[in-house]
């Protein structure tokens, strides 16, 4: 019984008892919340209803609780239910109601976690969406990570998402970029401005080869030609890192085409007849502040050209054109301005702003003997995803980069990264995921299987803690996509992997020398193949492998 499950049976049980007392049935709400006791000695699980709606029935929450417990005692999944405090009342299961998540987690596979939350959601998530001026440095390479397992849990969940990267090939940093590669081709120093770097003299080499005699075509010809070619070359590389990283996009859009298809004149001309934009000191200004902004926002300047802004105006109105009910942008920490620009340019344009997202990630700090990383030998400016992964593999960087709330700065100890040891978070869980490959192949060896049937003899209570543990999982899944945290799947898996090694260090599984195998040996291989399954579905939620062997 997962808790999902018990929640369900508890509000079931309640909505009797209180229809019984002619209570009124109505203030008990859609979910009851079912939460596991830091304390073990409490019970397997506790519940708050009684104190949720006491007082809205009329009932003293003790005198509730007391009553509720009684009818919750009564029913064949709960071995037991006694008060605590004010109108708490604590629960254990019956062994084989709690232990039948064992056989829920075997039949349904690699399914299990799975679920219909966001089944109306067609959710645009876009992420990264680095400029391609250069190789994607540790911010972007955070939000390659955490989109990427956004996008996993958010499908997991019933959403139906698009992953999408905006290519950034519109504006002045396009400018300085083929300037610079203009620069290396032909032997002079970087523009003040322009980008440096081995990554720099790479591409415009290869444009020279392509072209040959680029570097005697006419100024405007020569750095347009830079331009085309470079910025291709450059954006087939970031394809290439993240593909290499386990991060695919379903869509790149291409910030030119919002002008070259007209959508951006299609937008102000609609914002103009709307109302939303008004004309002062010969530029046209979104009216942003009506929907919370701190300023109203130039979307058309004074000489003609359109503002940075009208670009992103418009590509929220081929998003939701595109048939999306929900959009996500994730961005950069100095993007937070974004977050009510968006929001009021869509309430501009007649959408509903709460259907667009913003979610703002903070900065990575790499760490190596203690010291901070700061440099690429390639980009040679900051450390980039190629960098990271060279230094310590896909997986540890995915995982160290998932692991924590976007919301807060993150400092990646490279030397604990490369360590073989339960101080290393990644090899900690993929560690158990090869421990109970071993297992299960050592028990094959013997010729014994596991017996999903016998699990109601598993009462240790180490046993107890990995077969609730495993039974968090798909409510742990759940609120990762409903609050956009994917770091909640690491940690729960940090967690499964501790009970489960603790489990193992209490629990024999298979007989020693020439005992005979007993029901219970059968019953913890199926307890141990329900632990397998769930980290390699929590491990593929997150994008890391779920290694048979180390």
């Amino acid at each position: 019984m997962t808790p999902a499950d018990l929640a369900a049976l508890l509000r079931a049980i309640t909505q009797t008892v209180l229809a019984d007392r002619g209570l009124d049935t109505a203030a008990l709400p859609e979910a009851v919340t079912v939460e596991r006791p830091r304390n073990p000695e409490h019970g397997d699980y506790a519940t708050n209803i009684a104190l949720q709606i006491g007082k809205k029935v009329g009932v003293a929450p003790r005198d509730l609780a007391q009553w509720l417990a009684e009818a919750f005692a009564a029913d064949a999944g709960i071995d037991s239910a006694e008060i605590a405090g004010p109108g708490f009342v604590n629960l254990r299961l019956a062994a084989a109601a709690q232990n039948s998540v064992i056989e829920t987690i075997l039949e349904q596979g690699a399914d299990f976690g799975r679920g219909a939350d966001f089944a109306d959601s067609t959710v645009n998530l876009e992420f990264v969406s680095a400029n391609p001026t250069g190789p994607i440095h540790l911010g972007g390479t955070r939000w390659a990570a955490v989109g990427d397992a956004l996008g996993r849990v958010l499908s997991a969940r019933g959403a139906a998402v698009t992953r999408e990267y905006y290519f950034n090939d519109h504006g002045g940093q396009i400018d300085r970029f083929a300037r610079s590669l203009d620069a290396a081709a032909r032997g002079l120093p970087t523009p003040e401005d322009g980008y440096a770097g081995e990554y720099i003299a790479d591409i415009a080499a290869q444009v020279v080869a392509a072209v040959p005699g680029v570097v005697d075509l006419p100024d405007e010809e020569r750095v347009e030609t830079f331009r085309a070619r470079g910025v291709e070359l450059m954006f087939d590389h970031i394809k290439t890192t993240l593909h290499d990283f386990g991060t695919d996009f379903d869509v790149y859009t291409h910030e030119n085409s919002m002008f070259e298809r007209g959508l951006v004149e299609e937008c102000i001309a609609e914002l103009k007849a709307n109302g939303s934009l008004y004309e002062a000191d010969g530029a046209w200004w979104l009216r942003s502040t009506d929907h919370g902004d701190d300023k109203d926002r130039v979307v058309l300047k004074s000489d003609g050209n359109a503002a940075y802004i009208a670009g992103d105006i418009a590509y929220l109105k081929d998003k939701f054109d595109r048939g999306f009910n929900h959009l996500i942008y994730m961005l950069g920490a100095d993007h937070h301005g974004y977050v009510v620009r968006l929001k009021a340019a869509a309430a501009a344009l007649g959408y509903d702003a709460a259907k667009v997202e913003v979610l703002i990630g903070q900065m990575v700090n790499l760490v190596q003997d203690g010291a901070p990383v700061r440099m690429s030998k390639r980009a040679g400016t900051v450390v980039t995803l190629d960098d990271l992964v060279e230094m310590v593999g896909v997986d540890a960087a995915r995982y160290s980069l998932i692991r924590s709330s976007v919301d807060v700065n993150i400092d990646i100890d490279l030397d604990l990264l490369r360590k073989q040891s339960n101080e290393n978070p990644v090899y900690y869980v993929q560690y158990a995921h090869a421990r109970l490959a071993a297992l299960a192949r050592n028990a094959a060896d013997l010729g014994l299987s596991a017996d999903p049937s016998a699990v109601a003899l598993l009462t240790e209570p180490a046993e107890g803690e990995l077969i609730r543990t495993l039974g968090d999982f798909p409510d742990v899944v759940a609120t990762a996509a409903e609050l956009r945290e994917p770091h909640r799947v690491c940690r729960y898996l940090e967690s499964l992997a501790g009970a489960y090694h603790r489990f193992y260090t209490q629990c024999r599984v298979l007989p020693l020398g020439d005992e005979a195998a007993t029901d219970v040996n059968r019953a913890r291989l199926a307890l141990c193949a329900a632990a397998r399954r769930t980290l390699a579905n929590g491990l593929d939620l997150v994008g890391v492998s779920a290694p048979e062997r180390m």
